[in-house]
């Protein structure tokens, strides 16, 4: 994984805007309409990750990936990969507190959710290593002849697919945690050996907090810290620097009153094996907490990914704001352990797009210009 030297890198966090027509076969594929092997789909991917890549290079984002073209959602997608799910929607396992507090307003976002979510429902297994190769190639193939620093895909945890596919088949979260490891240990290995950044979304040891109920925090802490463990099991093949992880309290415009504080879990974060962590950084309910990086020592080998875009606001930041948040993290860490960020995805979901697909462009564009506006004051 390349470092910010001589200059900030910029990133973002995994999804981008599909086409159109690319998101209508995803919807017939997670319903089981359509399956993944079906040559139109596969020449949609094709070129929806060819498109994707180039409109990247030409914002200027130096790191870059597939826009997780392939997939109707960063964590529900696995159940087109592994075996072991089935039957109807399960659903969240609890009401999470904001739905309690704002209900209208919440029922009216979670009506936008159309993914299924299955539960298991027997032993998981990785059903074949062909989804992962074919997503694999379609990048490799985007990324000829174009100038980029460094490329990455991203990965469901298995903490993460644990919250959304729950478990009906294993005797307890322990064990359904470390099938899902060991299952998707085989699509990591797959990442790394091509030589692309492994990031790994791992929204589960933050957004879960508020997602079941009153917990306490030392009982939250103790769950996160086992899904820490997975994470490490299913990755200890691959070095440290060659992966990422992404820290999310959940990528939607909503109160988020219950996001649990980062300084409450930044010492478990900190555990993980990936080197570099990416994280919210500028929303209204995130943006402060920056401060908490000057309260710790950063681990040596570790890296920030501060978002330094709100990935659910059509606002196009200012690349003067920009470069005063990557910079803000850069005097507390040092230049050479930030890179720029997104707080999230921009197409999370393939069928729901927060941000306007030319204003997720205009803001990528804004980072880069912003980018360059740090690097010009840090070196």
């Amino acid at each position: 994984m390349k470092r910010s030297v001589g200059h900030i890198l910029t990133t973002h966090t995994g999804s981008l805007p599909r086409p159109t027509a690319l998101a209508e076969l995803l919807r017939r594929v997670d319903r089981g309409e359509l399956a993944t092997e079906n040559e139109a789909f596969r020449v949609q991917v094709r070129r929806a990750v060819a498109d994707v890549v180039r409109k990247q290079v030409d914002a200027g984002v130096s790191v870059v990936n597939d826009g997780e073209a392939s997939k109707i959602g960063y964590s529900t997608y696995v159940k087109e990969r592994l075996d072991g799910f089935g039957g109807d929607d399960v659903g969240f396992e609890s009401m999470p507190p904001d739905f309690q507090a704002f209900a209208d307003y919440m029922q009216q976002l979670a009506a936008d959710l159309t993914f299924r979510m299955p539960a298991c429902v027997g032993p998981v297994s990785y059903r074949s290593r062909e989804g992962v190769r074919d997503d694999i190639a379609n990048l490799q193939a985007a990324l000829e002849g174009v100038d980029v620093e460094d490329a990455f895909m991203s990965a469901a945890s298995p903490g993460v697919i644990s919250v959304f596919l729950v478990n009906r088949h294993y005797p307890g979260h322990v064990a359904y945690l470390y099938a899902l490891a060991d299952a998707m240990k085989h699509k990591y290995d797959e990442i790394h050996s091509a030589g692309l950044v492994l990031q790994l979304d791992c929204p589960d040891l933050a957004m879960t907090r508020h997602m079941l109920g009153d917990q306490r925090l030392e009982d939250f802490r103790a769950r996160i810290e086992l899904h820490v463990e997975a994470l490490n099991h299913a990755t200890r093949d691959i070095p440290a620097d060659a992966m990422r992880m992404h820290l999310c309290w959940g990528n939607y415009e909503a109160p988020h009153c219950h996001d649990v504080p980062p300084h409450d879990i930044i010492d478990i974060v900190l555990r993980a094996r990936p080197a570099a962590i990416s994280f919210e950084g500028s929303n209204p309910r995130h943006a402060h907490e920056w401060k908490v990086f000057g309260d710790i020592d950063l681990p040596d080998g570790k890296v920030l990914i501060p978002g330094v875009l709100d990935s659910t606001t059509n606002y196009v930041e200012h690349p003067e704001l920009v470069a005063e948040r990557i910079v803000r993290y850069a005097k507390l860490v040092g230049r050479e352990n930030v890179i720029a960020g997104t707080d999230c995805g921009f197409a999370t979901f393939a069928d729901r797009l927060p941000v306007n697909p030319a204003i997720t462009w205009a803001k990528l564009q804004a980072m880069v210009e912003g980018a360059n506006l740090a690097s010009q004051e840090l070196w």
